[in-house]
């Protein structure tokens, strides 16, 4: 309480001075600037934050301050003394002040609170099988433990696509929450090309979407990748060489990928239609989820190693991103001291930004340690929780409030908005960030 005190009396004290215009003073330019610490710590946007250190400029308009490149707008300035606002979703970072040709960084980084509201877009709760709208509806993820769908996407309608295994079947959910079945029919396990009810799957497990709104699915049962037409039209699109878990579109290349979740994991692409290449990568341990960025690099949720690779375009060369191999856990934090449990699902959006689901493990209610989704900030890589916890259950809330039991599948639409397959829950569940 001393220090939130002391705290606030600078920033009073700052005002006052910046109401003088002080102005007296000239930076050095053959000088470095300073930053020795800045408060408070942590903040969400609006935040006023007083930055100590030495060499700025008097004329406020020579400096910028910046976190993760977003620019703070300045409201005081004394020599020795800078105070900024935070603009609203600037995220976790150092902070960063440029006066001419000369930067500096801090050593410590500003973390950002943002507001993450969950609700549930659809589901009742319970597994089983009805179209509907919102709590009216019923998907079948958890019917057995082995289900591991992570088959979650959205379009840029904000129409979301789910796969549901326990019902053979992809749903459909609208913005409002309408569930419809897109393809398959519901109970009736089998292999079969068509459209709508005339398609069968048997586990339908992981989704991607292109940019005409095809869908493409993995599934292991059958051991084949389908594309599903916006209309419903289900087509084979290769036949697996390995068992397919996880499926991938790379809007670069227009290349669809695919992996299998086993001990010697290898990920594959489909060149053109019943066309499947040679691995481009052999011999993981338990790739769980894959996707791309919009520069072609591939990221993949290592189950088995607890841990988030990330995969070059084209050499795929290949690295750790975050977390550390054979460690489970779960923390936040720089991308070597992060760890993950059991990762499975996996979405990147437009910006980089990695959203990792964290459960891919539960059986017979034995859940992992971590029952959130985690969010790993481009560039950066610092890891966070972007909404949930470590402990399993089921609540709309904000944030860390929020409760998911062993979400599998998380998908991000174009506005930054999320979605998530909560497997235990039978629900699908929507963050929205301030």
């Amino acid at each position: 309480m001393v220090n939130y005190k002391v705290g606030k009396l600078l920033l009073a004290l700052l005002l006052l001075a910046a109401s003088c215009k002080d102005d007296t003073f000239e930076h050095n330019p053959s000088s470095p600037i300073v930053i020795n610490s800045f408060l408070p710590a942590q903040g969400s946007g609006g935040t006023e934050i007083l930055i100590n250190g030495a060499n700025f400029a008097g004329d406020t308009s020579r400096i910028k301050v910046m976190i993760n490149g977003v620019p703070l707008r300045i409201i005081g300035v004394k020599s020795d003394q800078l105070m900024a606002v935070v603009p609203k979703g600037v995220g976790t970072g150092p902070v960063t002040i440029q006066i001419g040709e000369n930067q500096v960084q801090s050593e410590a980084v500003f973390n950002y609170s943002y507001t993450r509201t969950v609700t549930t877009l659809a589901g009742s709760g319970e597994a089983g099988f009805a179209n509907g709208k919102g709590s009216e509806a019923s998907f079948n993820f958890s019917g057995q433990n082995w289900y591991r769908s992570s088959g979650i996407v959205v379009d840029d309608q904000l129409n979301v696509f789910v796969a549901d295994p326990g019902n053979h079947c992809i749903r459909k959910i609208d913005s409002a929450g309408n569930v419809t079945t897109l393809a398959g029919d519901p109970g009736q396990s089998g292999f079969a090309d068509g459209k709508g009810s005339k398609a069968r799957f048997s586990l339908p497990y992981s989704l991607a979407i292109d940019p005409s709104g095809n869908l493409y699915t993995a599934d292991p049962g059958n051991g084949d990748i389908r594309r599903i037409s916006p209309d419903g039209t289900a087509v084979t699109w290769a036949m697996a060489k390995q068992e397919p878990w996880s499926v991938a579109f790379d809007k670069k290349t227009g290349m669809v990928y695919y992996t299998s979740c086993n001990a010697s994991g290898n990920i594959y692409p489909i060149k053109q239609q019943n066309v499947s290449g040679d691995p481009i990568v052999s011999g993981l341990l338990y790739p769980a989820g894959i996707a791309f960025d919009t520069d072609g690099n591939l990221y993949a949720s290592m189950n088995g190693e607890q841990v988030i690779r990330n995969f070059s375009a084209g050499t795929w060369q290949n690295k750790v991103l975050a977390g550390q191999v054979g460690t489970p856990g779960y923390v936040n934090g720089a991308p070597t001291a992060a760890r993950f449990s059991s990762p499975w699902g996996l979405a990147v959006d437009a910006k980089g930004n990695i959203y990792v689901a964290g459960n891919g493990t539960w059986d017979g209610g034995a859940y992992n340690a971590d029952q959130s989704i985690r969010m790993i900030q481009s560039e950066s890589w610092l890891v966070s929780t972007f909404a949930g916890s470590g402990v399993a259950g089921f609540a709309d809330s904000v944030g860390e409030s929020a409760a998911f039991s062993a979400p599998t599948g998380v998908a991000v639409d174009k506005s930054g908005t999320v979605y998530v397959l909560d497997k235990i829950n039978n629900r699908v569940r929507k963050i929205v960030s301030e």
